[in-house]
């Protein structure tokens, strides 16, 4: 696993799934229509993204198209960040 991913996934264990077992998130899991991110929760995992990886998200981009997975959300920030490269 790459490192952005492996930063992503260890925040969202750390805020929001404490003591679950971290194979018990992959790439994949759906974080937002799963429910484990609620509106709030969505909140704090955009700002955490906008200072790890200096990238700044627009309010439609707070949604399942964009953060629904590990996946998503990496590939979300590599392209905000390929934009300004």
């Amino acid at each position: 696993m790459e490192a952005m991913n492996a930063t992503v996934k260890d925040y969202i264990l750390t805020e929001f799934l404490p003591g679950e077992r971290p194979d018990a998130l992959d790439e994949s899991t759906p974080l937002i229509t799963g429910g484990i991110l609620d509106s709030i929760a969505t909140v704090r995992l955009v700002v955490f993204l906008e200072e790890q990886f200096g990238v700044r998200f627009q309010p439609h981009e707070m949604s399942p198209d964009h953060l629904d997975s590990i996946r998503a959300i990496t590939d979300t920030v590599r392209a905000k960040r390929a934009e300004h490269a």
